[in-house]
């Protein structure tokens, strides 16, 4: 049966929503069973999960420029129904600066990149719902990387490579053209058995971005289907692709492919073996060079935390890595790069001037339920903060363009005391001793503290004190310093803390009431300074 044919059994192009290719078969996911014609014996409509398949043998007539021609009509339609998603909903948690979705679902931050004179971030989103449904990948353009707009959904799960979502990536750019490399997802049967495949688009003027499809479709040997993420580079006259992935014996490892073109990749090597059993799966990964050192930057997953506050699976890392002569690497001196709750899936550039600048995910895998939800909206971005490699280690500062969204600074002492800001979008600068106690986003009820440890030498943020409904309550880094300084970026629902100018950083969703904009401070007097940060240009088409 030709591929014509079984569009027209299932009701028309505009009833299928997804395209399957089960072993020797094809199956089209219809929306209305009610419009599907009456079927030959050798079509079955069965119903897999939630879904209903409409399925029959794949022959030569069902060829993947026929898959693909009918890709881009499902492209068509899910666009169309994107329109009215696209309009942010209104909320009190919702941040004035930050990147985030204006319904729905947003995790990794994806293809983060200067090209043709604009800075472009994409990010994976879920339109519908507080869930990790169909990943989309939404466009956003900046030039100067504070004020964001909102350009086109860029991508959509709409071929039978990548139908249950556009996985993350990252880009390339070649002159006029900008590449993307992303995870096609496929879920297959009542199994939902995995299949991955590592896929492109391109674009010409920047623009709308045109599917190439699956560029690498077979696993390397010894790994499962979780291979994912790709990272670009360019070294030695050749591309060069990393993938996280897992092992078989389920340890997460480094894969590299290479190739000549960015199109045709052979496999080289797994890399990670010198790091033992650490993790099941590792994420994201970046590799990028900073004062001509290459960092490789990771989400392990299943890794025990040094803390006791700390249960969650899903970690951050930053390591260094030595390539050889036959560009072989390898990994040593790991640190955390963000010690707070909600740091994921990081993703780096390199300004027009030459900084590493980096965005992460202020999100989990598992935490699913956010006072946000009940506004029909999930997770954030973080601010954009820049890497320098100081004295071997990692040092993390905020972008230094968002001081142009300083308003005037209020210099405030407290001894013991507390102020009202009248506003929960701020950047604070204070020094403080240990035994001290800072609070923010304070009324009668609820705050967040921050805590300097004297007896542990720790810094300890607590955000038990508030309306977090799902997750840990706090988090510690320890420190070695005298007085502690502190840099801390607030935006309604969030607190992104720079410690002693970088050397650490924790960042963390924080609920509380819209008139909890106190300030206070315990066992201490200091001296605050205040910026109350003005909002950007509106991201998103009114």
């Amino acid at each position: 049966m030709c591929i014509e044919d079984l569009i027209e059994l299932a009701g028309g192009a505009s009833n299928i929503y997804r395209v399957l290719l089960p072993e020797g078969n094809v199956s089209f996911a219809v929306r209305d069973t009610d419009v599907v014609r009456a079927l030959p014996s050798e079509v079955v409509l069965e119903k897999v999960l939630d879904e209903w398949h409409l399925t029959c043998s794949r022959d030569e007539t069902v060829t993947e420029d026929a898959l693909f021609r009918l890709g881009r009509e499902i492209e068509a339609h899910q666009r169309a129904q994107l329109t009215d998603l696209a309009q942010p909903v209104s909320c009190h948690y919702r941040p004035s600066w930050h990147i985030a979705p204006p319904r729905g679902l947003i995790n990794d931050p994806n293809g983060f990149i200067f090209h043709n004179g604009q800075y472009h971030l994409f990010y994976q989103w879920s339109p519908i719902g507080c869930a990790h449904t169909d990943k989309y990948w939404v466009h956003m353009l900046s030039d100067d990387l504070v004020n964001w707009k909102w350009d086109d959904v860029a991508l959509t799960p709409s071929d039978w490579f990548d139908s249950h979502g556009v996985y993350s990536g990252h880009a390339v750019s070649l002159d006029n053209e900008l590449m993307v490399f992303y995870t096609g997802n496929v879920r297959l049967g009542e199994e939902r058995h995995r299949q991955t495949m590592q896929c492109a688009a391109i674009s010409t003027d920047g623009g709308q971005l045109h599917k190439i499809g699956p560029l690498i479709r077979e696993l390397p040997p010894g790994v499962t289907e979780h291979t994912r993420d790709p990272k670009i580079i360019r070294r030695n006259g050749k591309w060069i692709m990393f993938l996280g992935t897992q092992t078989t014996a389920m340890q997460g490892r480094l894969a590299a492919y290479h190739s000549e073109d960015l199109h045709h990749w052979q496999f080289d090597n797994l890399y990670g073996h010198e790091l033992g059993d650490f993790g099941y799966m590792w994420e994201c990964p970046d590799i990028f060079a900073l004062n001509q050192q290459y960092c490789f930057v990771f989400a392990p997953q299943g890794i025990k935390s040094e803390s006791e506050f700390n249960t969650v699976p899903h970690q951050n890392r930053i390591a260094q890595v030595s390539f050889n002569d036959q560009d072989e690497l390898s990994i040593s001196k790991l640190q955390v790069l963000d010690y707070g709750f909600d740091f994921y899936a990081p993703q780096s550039m390199e300004t027009q001037d030459g900084r590493r600048v980096m965005c992460g995910w202020m999100g989990l895998p598992d935490e699913l339920k956010h006072p946000t939800c009940r506004s029909g909206w999930i997770h954030q971005l973080t601010a954009l903060r820049e890497l320098e490699l100081v004295d071997g280690r990692i040092v993390q500062r905020p972008l230094q363009e968002l001081a142009s969204l300083r308003g005037e600074l209020r210099e405030i002492q407290l001894d013991n005391g507390s102020t009202d800001l009248a506003t929960k979008t701020f950047e604070l600068f204070v020094d403080m001793e240990w035994g001290s106690r800072l609070r923010l986003f304070e009324d009668e009820h609820y705050y967040v503290e921050i805590y300097l440890d004297p007896i542990k030498h720790r810094l300890l943020l607590d955000r038990s004190n508030t309306q977090i409904e799902e997750g840990d309550t706090v988090r510690e880094v320890e420190l070695s310093s005298g007085n502690v300084s502190l840099q801390i970026l607030a935006d309604n629902s969030s607190l992104e803390i720079f410690i002693n100018h970088g050397e650490a950083v924790m960042t963390a969703r924080v609920f509380t009431p819209e008139s909890a904009t106190r300030l206070s401070v315990k066992d201490t007097a200091v001296n605050v300074q205040v910026y109350e940060l003005q909002a950007p240009l509106a991201p998103y088409r009114s």
